[in-house]
C-alpha cells in the first residue's frame, strides 16, 4: 500500500521580506538592482537619495559610504548590487 501525502490548503504563503532600494538618477547599478527584483517578483520600495536627505544619511551611517545602490532587506544593509548576498538574504536559489 502506498501512502499519499496530505497537503494543507490553509497553509499561508511565506511572507516576503521587506525590501527598500536606495537609488539615484543615472545609476546603472540601481537599474540592474531594479531589474533583478522585478525578474524575481520581489516587491520593493524605491527611495531616491537625492530627494530624501534623511535616507541618504541613513545609508551612509549603516554602510559607511556614500555610494548607491544601497539595499535594505528587513534589517540587513547591503552596499552596492551584491547579487549573491541579495539572493542569500531573500532565499533565492
Amino acid at each position: 500500500m502506498s501512502e499519499t501525502k496530505k497537503t494543507s490548503k490553509t497553509q499561508k504563503p511565506k511572507r516576503q521580506k521587506r525590501v527598500a532600494l536606495f537609488t539615484g538618477p543615472g545609476c546603472v547599478w540601481c537599474v540592474k538592482a531594479k531589474q533583478f527584483f522585478k525578474k524575481h517578483k520581489i516587491r520593493f520600495r524605491e527611495i531616491d537619495v537625492t530627494k530624501d536627505k534623511r535616507a541618504a544619511a541613513d545609508c551612509k551611517k549603516h554602510t559607511g559610504g556614500g555610494g548607491i545602490p544601497v539595499i535594505l532587506i528587513e534589517n540587513r544593509w547591503i552596499s552596492g548590487f551584491n547579487e549573491p548576498l541579495i539572493k542569500k538574504e531573500l532565499g533565492i536559489k
